[in-house]
């Protein structure tokens, strides 16, 4: 939030801690000048002089998508998605009937 200055609030949807011991998800070296690092090792008992990161691209993909649908569905407006969903398909039969127009070339 401080450093876009346009949110009002930050909901964190991946990857918290919980995940990568529910998902058993491997580490790999993290980046030794993050400076979040020590806070985080200090949290969950890591070393301080070792960081690790996870990726999120170690998730299954099906999961990864089950995951991040889940946790943008409170925030689904389903009037506009709805109006959205008509919209863009009398756009696509629009385009469809102005290629069929067109006929074969030659």
């Amino acid at each position: 939030m401080e450093r876009t200055g346009c949110w009002s609030s930050v909901t964190r949807v991946l990857l918290t801690y919980e995940q990568v011991r529910a998902y058993g998800l491997p580490a790999t070296e993290g980046k030794s000048g993050d400076p979040r690092w020590p806070a985080f090792a200090r949290r969950y008992g890591f070393d301080i002089e070792r960081p690790v990161q996870w990726e999120v691209e170690a998730l299954e993909p099906d999961e990864l998508q089950r995951l991040v649908l889940a946790a943008v569905d409170p925030y689904i407006d389903r009037d506009v998605l709805a109006r959205q969903v008509t919209r863009e398909e009398e756009q696509r039969r629009a385009l469809a009937d102005f290629l069929g127009s067109w006929g074969p070339t030659a």
